[in-house]
C-alpha cells in the first residue's frame, strides 16, 4: 500500500524534532496515529545518521512488553551511539511505567522520543508531573475532506462529499474501499467495538454495558444540541433506566478519555465569558456517529454537517465554543490568538425565513469580527449579506475561510 504523507501532522512532528520534548500523538483508535509513525519512519529511514527504534504494542512480537524494564532492555539493545536515535512507541499506555522510560531517555543526547496513546488520561495528574512538563501533545483526527479525496483517489464533487459525510474519515477505509456499502459499515462496526470494549469497558471495568451503549446512542441522536447531565438523567429515567448523575458524568468522561466524544462549552458573546452549565457533544469521527445513530442521512444531515464543520475548525487551529446570545445561539465562536470568527451552520438556505434565522443571529453580534454561514445550498457561491459571508460546505472544507 502506497504511503500518503499527512502533511499537516508530518510538519508538526518534524518541527519538534531536536527540541528536547517528548512528542505525544493522541487521539481515538484508528484515526491514523500508527500511520503517522510509519510515515515518519519512511521519511527518515534513508538517513544514514538516523537510527529508528520502533515498538508497536499492537504487534504480537511486542506482546511480552508489560513493564518499563522490558521496554528499557529492548531500547538499550537497539541504541546506536554516534547516530541520532528515534524511539517510537505505539500505544504506549499499554506498558506499565512507560513514563519512567521516556523521562530517562529524554535526558540522553541525540535521542528523540515519539509515542502514541488512545487515552487522554495518559498525560494527566502525576504522570504529567513525572515527565516534568517536557512534552508536546499533537491531537490526531480522522481524515479531513482534502485528505479523504487524496487517500481514496477521488475528485471533489457532490458524490465524494456525500461519501465523506456518510462514512467519515477513518484512514483504514482506504484499504477497504468505498464501493461496497456493507464492507464499509462492517469495518466501522469493528472499530466501534474495539474502542468501546478495549478503551472504555475494559479500561474502566464497566459492568453496565447496556447503559453505556444507550447513553452513546443518546449522544448520537442529540449531536449538536445543548445538553445538561440533569436532562440526560431525566430522559433515561423516562425510558425506565435507573441512572444517577454520577454514573452519567462518569460515562461521558470515559467517552471523552477515549476521544470518542468531545464537548464544546458555551460562550456568552455579549458578556465575553464562558458559561458553566450545558454543553454540546460531538463525535470524533462522523462515520462512527452515523453507525451508532443508524438510519439514513436525510433525517439528520444538519447534525452531520455541524460535526464535520466543528472538526474542520479544530484542524484550522481554533478553540471552539458555542455562542450564547440573549435571543438565541450561534453554532460556533472560534478563537485563535487575537482572532475571533463566528460560524453558523445550516443545511439549506431555501426560504426568506431560513435566511433570516441563520443570518439574523449573526446580525445581532455588533462587533467587527468575521461572520460566516456555511451551508450545502446548491450552487451557492461565496457571497456577502450585510457583512455576513455565505460559504458552501465544500469550499469551506477545501479552502477554509
Amino acid at each position: 500500500m502506497k504511503m500518503i504523507t499527512r502533511r499537516y501532522y508530518a510538519d508538526k512532528l518534524d518541527a519538534w524534532i531536536g527540541k528536547g520534548q517528548i512528542i505525544v500523538l493522541v487521539g481515538q483508535r484508528r484515526v491514523g496515529k500508527s500511520y503517522i509513525l510509519k510515515d515518519f519512519i519512511e521519511r527518515h529511514k534513508a538517513d544514514s545518521q538516523v537510527n529508528l527504534i520502533y515498538v508497536n504494542k499492537e504487534r504480537k512480537q511486542f506482546d511480552e512488553f508489560r513493564t518499563h524494564e522490558q521496554l528499557n532492555a529492548y531500547i538499550d539493545a537497539h541504541l546506536k551511539p554516534g547516530l541520532h536515535n528515534f524511539i517510537l512507541i505505539d500505544e504506549v499506555q499499554e506498558i506499565e511505567g512507560w513514563e519512567k522510560s521516556v523521562r530517562s531517555y529524554r535526558l540522553e543526547d541525540d535521542i528523540d522520543i515519539i509515542v502514541t496513546g488512545s487515552n487522554s488520561k495518559m498525560l494527566s495528574g502525576e504522570l504529567s508531573t513525572l515527565i516534568g512538563g517536557r512534552y508536546q501533545e499533537i491531537r490526531v483526527q480522522s481524515l479531513s475532506y482534502n485528505e479523504f479525496i487524496s487517500f481514496h483517489g477521488l475528485k471533489d464533487n457532490d458524490e465524494t462529499l456525500w461519501k465523506y459525510l456518510n462514512y467519515g474519515g477513518l484512514p483504514g477505509l482506504m484499504q477497504i474501499g468505498l464501493d461496497d456499502d456493507d464492507l464499509v459499515w462492517d469495518y466501522l462496526r469493528g472499530v466501534y467495538h474495539t474502542v468501546m470494549f478495549k478503551d472504555i469497558v475494559e479500561r474502566n471495568s464497566i459492568r453496565n454495558v447496556s447503559l453505556l451503549k444507550t447513553l452513546l446512542r443518546y449522544f448520537a441522536d442529540t449531536t449538536g444540541k445543548l445538553n445538561s447531565i440533569n436532562n440526560i438523567c431525566k430522559y433515561l429515567k423516562s425510558g425506565g433506566l435507573d441512572v444517577s448523575i454520577k454514573s452519567v458524568t462518569s460515562y461521558l468522561g470515559y467517552f471523552k478519555d477515549a476521544y470518542l466524544l468531545s464537548s464544546v462549552e458555551r460562550y456568552d458573546v455579549h458578556g465575553k465569558r464562558l458559561l458553566e452549565s450545558n454543553e454540546k457533544v460531538y463525535f470524533g469521527d462522523v462515520g462512527l456517529r452515523n453507525l451508532i445513530a443508524g438510519g439514513e442521512r436525510e433525517g439528520d444531515i444538519e447534525k452531520v454537517i455541524e460535526t464535520v464543520v466543528y472538526r474542520q475548525l479544530l484542524r484550522m487551529g481554533y478553540k471552539v465554543s458555542v455562542g450564547q446570545l440573549r435571543a438565541g445561539e450561534v453554532d460556533f465562536v472560534c478563537a485563535k490568538h487575537n482572532e475571533r470568527v463566528y460560524v453558523q451552520v445550516a443545511y439549506l438556505i431555501a426560504s426568506p425565513e431560513t435566511e433570516e434565522r441563520e443570518f439574523g443571529c449573526l446580525d445581532n453580534i455588533k462587533d467587527n469580527y468575521p461572520k460566516y454561514v456555511i451551508s450545502m445550498t446548491p450552487l451557492v457561491r461565496r457571497s456577502d449579506r450585510r457583512g455576513v459571508t455565505h460559504l458552501g460546505l465544500r469550499e469551506f472544507l477545501i479552502n477554509g475561510f
